[in-house]
C-alpha cells in the first residue's frame, strides 16, 4: 500500500472514530450505583493483605500516608475509576473490618490468575484466589447481601444494584508469567492462553447469568517492561525492543491480547445484552514507558522502590526491606525521592502517577477502547 493510500485509510479511520464519539457523546452519561471488580495486584486493594498479611511501608506513602493495601505508594486505576463515578473505594471483599460494600465490592487479590495454579501461596507466590474463586465470592456475596436486616443491610447492596454495576476485570498477566517462572518455554506459555481464555468467558458469563450487564475488561500490559521480568528472566530471552523491554515476554502478552479480544468478540454474541467494552492498557502502559519523559517521568525500566541492580530490583530483598547492621534494622530498599517521576514502583506494579496517567487515557476510551467509547458511556452497547 502508498504512502498515500495508508495515509488515506489512517484519516478515514479518525474520522469515523471522531464520528462516533460525537454520536456516543449526546446520549447521557452513565449513572453506576456500584463497580464490581475481578482481579490480580494491578487493581487489589486490600483483598491479599486481609488473608495473609498487609503490604507494608513504605506502600501507600504517597496518597494514603500508611500501607493501604495496594501495591502501590498511592491509588490504582480502580481507585480512579471508583472516583469517577463518585464512589469510595473499593472495599476488598476479603477485609471484614471496617468495610462498606454498598457501592460494590473488590475480589481482586495480588497473585491472582485466571486459571488455578497448582502450587501454594508460599511455593510460587501466586494467588490461591483465582479467576473462578473470586466467582465463587461473587455469586456467594450477592446471593447473602439480600439475606441481611438492620445495620448490616445499609452496608451491603441493593438486590437492584448487580443489573445497574459495572463489572471490571483486570486479570491475566500472572497466568503469563506464571507460566515463565514454571520453566515453561515461550511456547508453551502460548500454547495455554486458548484455554486461560476459555476460563475467563465462563468467568463473565456467570456474571451475566447472575444480572451483570456492563462490562469494562483491560488486557494485559506489558509484562516485558517490569523489572521483576527484566531482572529475573532476561537471560533466557535476552531480546529487548528500542526501548529496552524484553521483546518475547511483550509479544506473548500482545497474543494475550489479541486472543481476549477474539473472545470478547464472541462473548458479545453469547451475550446480548450485555455492554463490553476492550480496554487497550497495553498500548496506554507502553506509550508512557515509550515516552516517560515526553509525560514528565524518567526511568522508565527502574523501580521506584527496591534495592539495586541495573532495575533497582531484588527478588529476596523486597520494597521496604530491611538488614539487621550492628543491631539495628536498616531499611535498605526504600522508596525513591520523588516517585511522581517514576512509572514503576517495586519492580511489579505502577505508581500512583503512572495510574493516574493510564487512567486518564484509556477511561477517554478512542484508539483505547473497543468499541472507542469513554468509561462514562460504558452503560451502551455499540456492536
Amino acid at each position: 500500500m502508498g504512502s498515500s493510500a495508508a495515509g488515506s485509510v489512517a484519516t478515514l479511520l479518525l474520522i469515523l472514530v471522531s464520528t462516533y464519539s460525537v454520536l456516543v457523546s449526546a446520549e447521557p452519561e452513565c449513572k453506576f450505583p456500584a463497580v464490581f471488580n475481578f482481579g490480580d495486584s494491578n487493581s487489589d486493594t486490600g483483598g491479599l493483605s486481609a488473608a495473609f498479611g498487609k503490604a507494608g511501608a513504605p506502600a501507600g506513602e504517597t496518597y494514603f500516608h500508611r500501607p493501604a493495601g495496594r501495591y502501590s505508594d498511592g491509588r490504582l486505576v480502580i481507585d480512579f475509576i471508583a472516583e469517577s463515578f463518585g464512589l469510595p473505594y473499593l472495599s476488598a471483599y476479603l477485609d471484614a473490618v471496617g468495610s462498606n460494600f454498598s457501592h460494590g465490592a473488590n475480589f481482586a487479590t495480588a497473585g491472582s490468575t485466571i486459571r488455578p495454579m497448582n502450587s501454594t501461596l508460599r511455593q510460587s507466590g501466586f494467588s490461591p484466589f483465582s479467576l473462578d474463586a473470586q466467582n465463587v465470592q461473587f455469586n456467594d456475596f450477592q446471593r447473602r447481601s439480600q439475606m441481611f436486616d438492620g445495620v448490616f443491610k445499609t452496608l451491603l447492596p441493593k438486590a437492584e444494584v448487580f443489573s445497574k454495576a459495572l463489572y471490571t476485570f483486570d486479570i491475566g498477566q500472572n497466568d503469563l508469567t506464571g507460566g515463565y517462572f514454571s520453566n515453561k518455554t515461550t511456547d508453551e506459555v502460548r500454547q495455554s492462553v486458548p484455554d486461560i481464555l476459555d476460563k475467563f468467558r465462563t468467568a463473565v458469563k456467570n456474571v451475566y447469568f447472575r444480572g451483570g450487564r456492563y462490562f469494562w475488561i483491560h488486557n494485559t500490559g506489558p509484562v516485558g517492561c517490569l523489572p521483576y521480568i527484566m531482572d529475573r528472566l532476561l537471560i533466557r530471552a535476552p531480546d529487548v525492543d528500542k526501548v529496552g523491554c524484553a521483546t518475547p515476554f511483550n509479544q506473548v502478552a500482545q497474543y494475550f491480547n489479541h486472543k481476549l479480544k477474539e473472545a470478547i468478540v464472541q462473548l458479545r454474541k453469547d451475550l446480548p445484552e450485555a455492554a463490553i467494552t476492550y480496554v487497550d492498557v497495553y498500548t496506554a502502559k507502553y506509550t508512557l514507558i515509550r515516552h516517560a519523559r515526553k509525560y514528565g517521568f524518567k526511568d522508565p525500566l527502574r523501580a521506584c522502590c527496591g534495592h539495586g541492580g541495573k532495575y533497582n530490583y531484588n527478588m529476596h530483598v523486597g520494597c521496604g526491606g530491611t538488614k539487621t547492621i550492628n543491631g539495628t534494622q536498616v531499611v535498605i530498599a526504600p522508596s525513591c525521592k520523588n516517585p511522581s517521576a517514576a512509572i514503576n514502583w517495586d519492580g511489579v506494579h505502577y505508581t500512583e502517577a503512572a495510574n493516574k496517567w493510564v487512567f486518564d487515557t484509556v477511561s477517554k476510551g478512542r484508539a483505547y477502547a473497543d468499541p472507542p467509547i469513554p468509561l462514562k458511556m460504558a452503560c451502551y452497547r455499540h456492536h
